[in-house]
């Protein structure tokens, strides 16, 4: 994790410290976060006068969001982007549990982020003063616990840094998550011999995570591959740390690739030993890939196993007795208790002892992976994805169709997207559509939170990865509906100015709960939306906006263009909302439930 060391800002500022909520400031800054995300109100602003402070002495700052849980989501994409520590926060009450939805998908997705809440002052505890939060009205404190690795409240100025510590030290886990501190107001405006005041040491210590390994297990890891015939790999959300390890192991045995709807991230989606998603919206050259008979050896990395990778494990014994879980989380293994072998450590340093054990005479030549694409018009020769994955619907990817088909609009932002670009996929159909359809150049630039599946935290979090990356190309690709809920934050990206791409696939619906009622045989209520003018109402919330409606206006899109804009642009696609997308693995768990 990079951080920045102590900077002469923050030793002067130690100086005009005036308050512990400088204090906190002047931490987090320690631990090289540069931005907090939140909304100030009446009980926060202890803590916003301390970053005002900052800022002024060119420090960590704030970024106003729209409404908490935006805020929150922002944090999430900043922490995905940099690695840091990502931090939201909000005032008492309504602030706090507005936060909620965010910092839920950050615990499911084990995304390290602070949440600072504020708190009515002391001596006002269970008087029913306005927006009060206590144990005595409306617990916040017991309502994070829920949802994060800790929640606290401060009760007297002499937790404050000791609470700090044990907040951020649960963010980083394993498994990482977030934390939550509730802080009284007149705590954080608290002035008391602040000059004077000798703070903790940094507490970027907290950030180290050790490399403990099971050298044991590993070495039982290297016998079980030197003796297999064949193997594959399955890939989760969690092997980022070592994905280079991984791919040169792969591609040193020719080891084939498949990936959880998460875990497709890390790879590039064109790798020639590549061979699709397992489970939601996946490929069935990945299941058969999976379910080879030949196969004697399963290596899954990083994963949890989660029911939209993988429903059936407990019942497929002819996996489990193939089945070896490698991951650095001990908690993961307990969604794969059936396995023949559970390694436990650093996957940087497995992988990097499973590549030096092996003979010489096993040493293959990598394979070369092409990450370019030709970009002619209708050629079916053209390849966007790698060659063994294999579409459910290939023919409509090429589809001149109107209304749009969604497959033909992957495809093309699979060819168009500048190379860098980070993608962030929102919950609804658009997960479906990407998750098949789409298939980037680059790996670890596909972003989804596929596990507590919260509309619109595509478009906070996309926020938050720029703020983290002035002037990257970023890309959120999300529906109508998720749109309609939190779209107001394209102001962040406008303020900030911002290069993020917001494209709306607009069909009209709430489009995988409508396919939803029909594919499982349930009324058909509640999922129309009706015509709205996206380009109109971007426009008049300060960004540039265009509509696409044809194959001509989609293969004109200059993205790369677009992407070099000073500032945010929504493209609204309307697509066909008839196309049904691949979710029938869904559908088969919702009716075994």
């Amino acid at each position: 994790m990079s951080m920045k060391l102590f900077s002469p800002t923050v030793e002067v500022r130690a100086k005009e410290r005036n308050t512990l909520a400088d204090l906190i400031v002047e931490q987090l800054e320690k631990l090289g976060v540069e931005y907090i995300f939140g909304v100030p109100g009446g009980s926060i602003e202890p803590l916003y006068n301390a970053m005002a402070r900052s800022q002024r002495a060119g420090g960590l700052r704030p970024v106003v969001a729209r409404h908490e849980a935006g805020a929150a989501f922002m944090a999430d994409g900043y922490a995905r982007e940099t690695g840091k520590l990502g931090v939201c926060c909000s005032t008492t009450g309504p602030g706090a549990t507005n936060l909620l939805t965010g910092v839920a998908s950050a615990h499911i997705e084990q995304v390290p982020v602070l949440a600072i809440t504020a708190q009515t002052v002391l001596h006002s505890f269970g008087r029913q003063t306005l927006q009060e939060s206590t144990c005595s009205a409306v617990d916040t404190v017991a309502i994070f616990k829920a949802c994060t690795r800790y929640s606290s409240l401060v009760s007297h100025r002499g937790q404050l840094e000791n609470k700090l510590a044990a907040a951020i030290a649960a963010t980083q886990g394993a498994p990482a998550g977030p934390a939550h501190l509730s802080i009284p107001m007149d705590i954080m405006a608290d002035s008391r011999r602040m000059n004077s005041y000798q703070p903790m040491a940094s507490l970027d210590f907290l950030l180290k995570k050790p490399a403990v390994t099971d050298a044991a297990a590993v070495a039982e890891l290297v016998l079980e591959i030197q003796q297999a015939k064949r193997m594959v790999l399955l890939l989760g959300d969690g092997c980022g740390s070592a994905i280079d390890e991984i791919i040169r192991f792969a591609e040193r045995l020719q080891v084939p690739i498949i990936t959880g709807p998460s875990g497709k991230r890390w790879i590039s989606q064109r790798h020639p030993l590549y061979h699709g998603v397992l489970g939601f919206a996946g490929h069935k050259s990945a299941s058969d890939r999976l379910k080879d008979e030949r196969n004697d050896l399963v290596l899954a990395v990083g994963t949890r196993f989660s029911e939209m990778m993988y429903p059936n494990l407990e019942k497929d014994k002819w996996l489990n007795s193939k089945l070896v879980h490698i991951d650095d989380v001990l908690e993961n293994f307990c969604h794969s208790p059936m396995a023949r072998l559970h390694v436990c450590g650093a996957l940087p340093l497995i992988f990097s002892t499973l590549l030096n054990s092996l003979p010489d005479r096993e040493r293959k030549q990598p394979v070369a992976v092409n990450h370019t694409a030709p970009t002619g018009e209708g050629d079916k020769t053209i390849i966007y994805t790698a060659p063994r994955v294999r579409l459910d619907d290939e023919d409509s990817c090429y589809s001149s169709a109107v209304p749009l088909k969604p497959q033909r609009v992957m495809r093309e932002l699979s060819l168009r997207l500048p190379e860098d670009a980070r993608v962030f996929v929102d919950a609804g159909n658009s997960w479906a559509w990407a998750t098949h359809y789409l298939h980037l150049q680059k790996g670890g630039l596909y972003r989804i939170a596929i596990g507590f599946g919260s509309m619109t935290w595509a478009i906070g979090a996309a926020i938050g990865s720029a703020v983290a990356s002035k002037g990257v190309p970023t890309i959120c690709l999300t529906g109508d509906g998720s749109y309609l809920m939190s779209g107001q934050e394209i102001t962040v990206a406008v303020e900030e100015k911002l290069p993020v791409v917001f494209i709306v696939l607009n069909d009209r619906a709430l489009g995988m709960v409508k396919h939803g009622q029909r594919l499982g045989g349930a009324e058909s209520i509640a999922h129309e939306l009706p015509p709205v003018d996206f380009v109109g109402l971007a426009h008049s919330l300060g960004a540039q906006a265009e509509v696409v409606r044809t194959p001509e206006e989609l293969e004109s899109l200059d993205l790369i263009s677009i992407c070099e804009r000073p500032g945010p642009t929504l493209i609204e696609v309307q697509i066909d909302g008839e196309e049904v997308p691949p979710i029938g693995a869904r559908m088969k768990t919702l009716e075994r439930g």
